[in-house]
Order: C-alpha cells, then structure tokens, then sequence
C-alpha cells in the first residue's frame, strides 16, 4: 500500500505589481488599462486605449518613478511578506506570488505552483477590502491561466479581510506613532486615505467602499483616543468621471482652514509604491504645505509588520477571518470566483 501524499498548500500572493526598470513603464501602463475590469469595452477597442493611454502617459510615469530609483519597490515588499508569511505557516506551505500587469505574472506564478506540486492552493489578494478591479481582476486572471495549464487542485479565494483583528492592530499601532509625532503640533486629525474608483463601479454593488470604511471605524476605535478627530478620504482620482470621496484634496484643504496638523494612512495599500512614496510624501505634502497645515505626518504603510504578517496568516487558515460586518453578502455582494468562502 503505498503512502499518502502529504499535504502542500501554496498560498498565492495577488497585487498589482510594478513597473521593474523605465523601458517597462509604457507596457506596464498598457497592461493596467488593458485589462477588461478598468476599461470595460470590446477587447480590439480596450487594446486602442490602451495603447493611445500607455503612450500618453508614459513620459509623466517615468519621472514619477525617476522619485524612486526608476522602479516601483512594490514586488521586493511583497517578495519579502510572502518569506515572513511561509515562515509563520511553517512546513506544507509555500508562498508563491501573482502580479496583475507586470512581472512575475500570474502565468508565471501558476507554472511554478504546477511545478512545485501543490495539493491545494489558496489565493490571498494583498487587497484588505474586495474590489472586482483589483482582487476580482487577479483572481480572474488566475482562473484563465489556470485553465490553460490545467491546474485542477482544489483552489480557495480569501477574497477580503477588512476588520481582519491583527490588520487592525498593526494598522491601530502605526497610528499611534504618527499621531504622537504630529501632537507637537497641536491636536492632530486623521485622515485614512484609499485608493478611490469610479462611482459607477460602486453603483454596480462593489464593496469597496463599504469595505474601506468598515477598516477605518475599526481602526479608530481601536485607538481609543479621546475625541479622535478623524474622516476617510480618496485619491488618486484621474479623468472627468464622477469618483467616489471626499477627495484628500478637499480634506487637506479643510485642514488648513482648521489650523490642525494631519496624520495620513493609507488603508487599502499594504506596501509602499508611487501613490505612497510620490503621490502621498511628494504631492500632497507639497499641497499641505501651500493650505498652511501646521504638520503632515504619513503613516507608512503595513508592510511586514509582525502583526499584519499574523493577519494574513489567520486569513490562509480561515478564511471568513476579518471578512467584514456579517461578510460580504451582508453587502449585497457575491464574489467572483466559485472557491471564495467568504
């Protein structure tokens, strides 16, 4: 008789990536606008705009990423929290990573977890809070890559962890330092800053939003700060298109009209990139600077924090760990891949 398999689950990272030199910032850009969940038009049409959009916008990109070395740091933070998460999961796990419009690609990742010869295989968006343009995207690109290699293991999506205990923690802990260092500048307000999307994306039933704010009110109270002075914000807006806010702009803006110092974190991004480093420490310090902000302080982002790490490892063993008030479908919303157990 011979012996059982023995178990090995590899966990698979999803995120956006980056672009890794300054020759890779134009595909990089065509990839993103490229994919049918952020242009959802006829696939001959979505490659035009893209191609028009990727070649626009390259030359401004560039100099962005020029702030940062020529590269985004994103895949080497993530390479690093996929170690600190295989060595907390301990033996029969592998941690494997999926980026979304750069390397490694989700096709890559799908060949070396064939190769590895996983027995089950759990998908973890390094998205807090579900978004059919982010975590749905990975997971349907995986899907599609993985019916081409005929990977038939069975396969599980953590699709969201937005009050996830340990996430809170992490994030509660990073506050409490920033908000100690802008308090030598009078009473400081918080400002919890997400990447924002189309309203119209929300109007269709995506739970970001909902999801956002459900991380912010934990956080907060987490804090237990007396009077804590705090609002939810959004950036990175592009186009003429209605986006979902307030926009840090405009908050930043009332900041400066109040007189108070700001605390900035960033609470759907758990690694740093341009729209940390350039967009969040450059622009926006410029702009609270110009409003007459006594103090701007911004948190960094999760990272490898000990306790973010410990987040995503309760996450991989139970899945409906920090999935939100009463989960999604207390959102009205059904997640897009079969395997999600949300």
């Amino acid at each position: 008789m011979s012996e059982p398999t023995a178990k090995r689950t590899a966990v698979v990272l999803f995120n956006l990536g980056g672009p890794d030199s300054p020759e890779a910032v134009e595909p990089f850009l065509f990839n993103l606008f490229n994919d049918r969940a952020i242009i959802d038009v006829p696939a001959p049409l979505r490659w035009l705009i893209a191609k028009m959009i990727s070649k626009r916008r390259a030359p401004t990109a560039r100099d962005i990423y020029a702030n940062l070395g020529g590269r985004s740091p994103l895949v080497d933070q993530t390479r690093a929290q996929a170690r600190d998460l295989e060595l907390l999961l301990g033996p029969g796990y592998r941690c494997f990573i999926a980026m979304r419009y750069w390397h490694p690609f989700t096709s890559e990742a799908v060949e070396s977890v064939k190769a590895w010869g996983a027995t089950d295989i759990i998908l973890l968006p390094l998205y807090p809070q579900f978004s059919a343009t982010t975590a749905g995207s990975s997971l349907a690109e995986w899907q599609a890559q993985a019916k081409k290699l005929r990977i038939t293991v069975p396969s599980r999506l953590s699709c969201c962890y937005p009050t996830q205990r340990y996430m809170v923690e992490a994030l509660a802990d990073l506050v409490r330092i920033g908000y100690a260092e802008a308090e030598a500048h009078g009473k400081p307000r918080v400002l919890f800053s997400a990447h924002s999307l189309p309203k119209k994306v929300i109007d269709r039933g995506d739970p970001y939003q909902t999801q956002v704010e459900q991380t912010t009110q934990a956080v907060a109270r987490a804090l237990d700060l007396p009077d804590l002075d705090w609002n939810v914000c959004y950036q990175s807006r592009v186009g003429s298109m209605e986006w979902i806010g307030p926009s840090i702009e405009s908050e930043l803006e009332r900041a400066g009209q109040d007189k108070v110092p700001v605390v900035v974190v960033p609470v759907a991004f758990v690694s740093e990139h341009s729209e940390t480093l350039v967009e969040l420490d450059i622009e926006y310090r410029h702009q609270a600077e110009q409003f007459g902000i006594p103090a701007y302080v911004r948190v960094p982002t999760l990272g490898c924090h000990p306790s973010f790490i410990k987040a995503l490892a309760e996450v991989v063993r139970d899945p409906k760990a920090g999935a939100g008030k009463d989960g999604c479908s207390s959102l009205g919303h059904t997640c897009l891949g079969k395997g999600c157990q949300c």
